[in-house]
């Protein structure tokens, strides 16, 4: 047979992924310990892995010796070790989007005293990026890395509502989790709550993901597969009335000045608001 009568060569098949076996149970033993603040035993997290104890002994006396796990004096109760806030937050230090926001955060960290946080929407939670302290004594409990659920946060509100409703529904865990009596878990009432925040051009939250907590959220416009948002979380007890409207302003501006669209606004804002932050502060002294 000749080159020319030879039959045509199929493609050949493409196989299956299959993760490396070792490597898919440490990511999972850190995803398992990074999303709790329990310290479970190794039977727990065998338990809940699937991981045969005769397995997970070895991958956690590893992860230990090289910093990824820690135990308590016991030597029984595990949790993630501090390699991993190491390496995690490095993540947001080379991060650009993160890198760019740097300035704006500062900027409505100064004009407002308030806690800024910075988001990004993973899979059905949102993750802190990056967060500016407020300045008075009564402030927000919350940390770099840590992830909320999207449909209880104003930063997953505000992105969410840049996507259709069968987005929306597809992208979510259902039934949805509530984190306190005011979390909306009715998927109308959800979607409802989207298109409000579509008509107003950002996201509201009261009291959904903490009690006691008010908050208010801008999306960020970024690359098709990073979905990003910048919020202001204040203690219901100083969100008078206007205040999250002014908020909100403040995050509209500060969204202009990501996209370009305008240059960073001088200090200043009107003299209602000004009233209401020095009040705020003097209380907060």
């Amino acid at each position: 047979m000749t080159e020319a009568t030879k039959p045509a060569q199929q493609p050949r098949a493409t196989k299956e992924f299959s993760p490396v076996k070792s490597a898919d149970r440490v990511m999972a033993v850190m995803e398992a310990l990074g999303g709790r603040q329990d310290r479970p035993t190794m039977t727990q997290l065998s338990a809940e892995l699937g991981i045969p104890q005769s397995s997970l002994h070895g991958l956690l006396r590893t992860m230990q010796q090289r910093g990824w796990v820690e135990t308590d004096a016991t030597g029984s109760l595990y949790r993630i070790g501090v390699r991993a806030l190491m390496i995690g937050s490095s993540y947001a230090r080379a991060d650009e989007a993160v890198l760019a926001a740097r300035p704006v955060l500062d900027w409505l960290s100064e004009e407002t005293g308030e806690t800024v946080h910075y988001g990004r929407l993973l899979g059905s939670d949102i993750v802190y990026l990056a967060k500016r302290e407020s300045r008075f004594l009564v402030r927000v409990h919350s940390s770099v890395g840590q992830r909320i659920p999207a449909h209880a946060a104003s930063l997953g509100k505000a992105i969410l509502a840049t996507e259709t409703d069968e987005w929306v529904v597809d992208h979510l865990r259902w039934p949805l989790v509530a984190l306190t009596q005011h979390t909306i878990t009715d998927r109308a009432a959800l979607l409802q709550d989207l298109a409000a925040s579509r008509d107003r051009g950002y996201a509201l939250e009261s009291q959904e993901s903490d009690i006691g907590l008010g908050c208010v959220a801008v999306s960020i416009p970024g690359p098709a597969t990073v979905r990003d948002a910048i919020s202001f979380a204040v203690p219901v007890g100083r969100l008078e009335e206007g205040r999250l409207a002014e908020l909100a302003d403040l995050l509209l501006e500060a969204r202009a000045m990501l996209t370009g669209r305008r240059a960073p606004a001088p200090p200043g804002r009107s003299p209602e608001f000004l009233g209401n932050l020095n009040r705020l502060e003097g209380e907060g002294a």
